[in-house]
């Protein structure tokens, strides 16, 4: 069957389930980003672009509800979330759903079902999609990864986009250094001061179409971004 590249969050704390899953996905071709607890969840969640979020309830350091809540708030676009869960009774399900669950599949299922639907709510949340986050003067067009500022394009690199977005994300809160390695770079970041390098990058691209001083270093925790909203 073939099915159109989808990115998703896989939420699942129990290792075997985990890779059951992201392997299954892999097999289609499809992105899978994988978080094993509710902090680094809802972290990717806010920062990253997703089809969809296969969200497991049993967490090891908050309920599964709790972080539904925290996603469908503050993510930057309407994100479907689809609960994995062993807990079938209907009052489970109900509660889900009034949390903010756009589907419910119960433990065990077939991966096959689990990636029709997955494909439902991907062109559901199409339908739904803000294909750009402004941020005063600024925007991201988030499907083509690219940024305009005051209707000018700036030239970025994709890890000067994902650095964007990050911020653009957590404005006007700053983003820590380990966020934005990891977003570049995942679980294994590289030994030298790259993301540094990528930051100065970033900066004179910004600076080129007018935007001098957007991105403030904060001591000992990371950047964020400096606009008049």
């Amino acid at each position: 069957m073939n099915r159109s590249s989808l990115s998703i969050l896989v939420v699942e704390d129990h290792a075997t389930i985990a890779r059951q899953i992201v392997e299954f996905l892999d097999g289609l071709k499809w992105q899978a980003d994988h978080a094993a607890n509710g902090a680094l969840a809802i972290e990717l969640a806010t920062r990253e672009v997703y089809d969809v979020v296969l969200l497991d309830l049993n967490l090891p350091d908050m309920d599964g509800l709790e972080v539904c809540r925290a996603i469908k708030a503050r993510a930057p676009r309407n994100l479907p979330v689809l609960m994995l869960t062993a807990r079938d009774a209907f009052e489970d399900k109900a509660r889900g759903f009034s949390e903010g669950a756009d589907d419910y599949l119960t433990k065990p299922f077939d991966l096959r079902e689990l990636a029709l639907r997955c494909e439902a709510l991907a062109r559901r949340g199409q339908l739904h999609l803000d294909q750009e986050m402004r941020v005063g003067p600024l925007t991201l067009l988030l499907r083509e990864k690219r940024a305009v500022y005051n209707d000018v394009p700036v030239a970025l690199t994709q890890a000067g986009f994902k650095i964007l977005l990050a911020m653009c994300g957590a404005y006007p809160q700053a983003v820590s250094r380990s966020a934005l390695l990891h977003a570049l770079w995942g679980a294994e970041p590289p030994d030298s001061d790259a993301l540094k390098s990528h930051v100065y990058a970033l900066r004179k691209q910004l600076e080129q179409v007018g935007a001098p001083k957007m991105i403030v270093t904060i001591p000992q925790l990371g950047y964020r971004l400096a606009l008049d909203v």
